[in-house]
């Protein structure tokens, strides 16, 4: 496992060889009284299994296969939920954002700025997130090779911020698939940046469902062990308490009921990894 640079969020200390972080939430904000049950609940389970927690969710979804999609509650709204979250809850925050008109405001409320994986390679939003200070997680567009990822990663540091984490989330294999290369995780450590793996993205089926992205949420466990023993720094997880009801992306979420278990095995194994990999 490569060792990379630590980054600090508050008390959380990112990569570098610290624990295990974890990233994860709804897809997005349905509503703001759904919004904070989850941020409690999954917040609960991550203290529970002492694993350092950063909460997520859309407050606009401009990439939904279908025009006919919920998008969420929109930039102003949605902020004004995460705020209120951050504020009550003391939680560090994860949104994403589209356009560079939308890096401040985000930036406002948000520790990090999460560029989409479609939007990996725009120049311009990479350079106005970078320019905020926040962190700022890049995902790794699904028809990038990990090692496009250091180009992406410079262009955010070219704005003085080196507070940058790299996601891998699977890349196209034929239509409507993706599978994950598990060499992508220490080529892009080779950056030097912390790298997480989103888990639940990797296993969607892109359109799948003709109006909507199917998944296999089948595959989750076995693909974030698979991970953690390749020695990622974090995890990104989409995770719902009704996913059949979820008003996006349920088809790949893990069910919240199924966080607490599935937590403690990857807790155990990144700690068996970083052991070896300090011997």
């Amino acid at each position: 496992m490569s060792t990379t640079r630590e980054i600090a969020l508050g008390s959380l200390r990112l990569g570098g060889g610290n624990p295990l972080f974890l990233i994860a939430g709804p897809c997005v904000i349905e509503s703001e009284a759904h919004a904070r049950m989850m941020a409690e609940k999954v917040a609960k389970v991550a203290a529970d299994a002492g694993v350092p927690y950063i909460f997520k969710a859309s407050y606009d979804k401009a990439n939904r296969t279908s025009g006919k999609a919920f998008r969420g509650p929109g930039a102003k709204e949605g902020l004004r939920i995460l705020g209120k979250i951050k504020a009550d809850l003391k939680l560090p925050i994860l949104s994403d954002i589209h356009e560079p008109s939308q890096a401040e405001p985000a930036a406002e409320v948000c520790d990090v700025l999460q560029i989409p994986a479609f939007l990996a390679r725009q120049t311009e939003l990479l350079l106005a997130a970078g320019k905020t200070g926040r962190i700022v997680n890049v995902k790794k567009a699904q028809f990038l090779s990990p090692w496009d990822m250091g180009n992406v990663a410079e262009k955010v540091a070219s704005t003085g911020n080196t507070k940058i984490i790299l996601t891998e989330r699977g890349a196209s294999f034929g239509y409507q698939n993706l599978v994950v290369d598990m060499r992508s995780f220490p080529v892009m450590q080779k950056t030097g940046y912390p790298v997480v793996f989103d888990v639940t993205h990797s296993i969607q089926l892109p359109g799948g469902q003709g109006h909507a992205s199917g998944g296999q949420p089948e595959f989750i466990e076995p693909l974030a062990r698979a991970g953690v023993a390749a020695g990622v720094d974090g995890i990104f997880l989409e995770t719902h308490d009704n996913p059949a009801a979820a008003l996006s992306d349920g088809a790949n979420a893990l069910p919240l009921a199924q966080l607490p278990a599935l937590l403690a095995k990857l807790k155990e194994l990144s700690a068996m990894v970083r052991r070896w990999s300090a011997q």
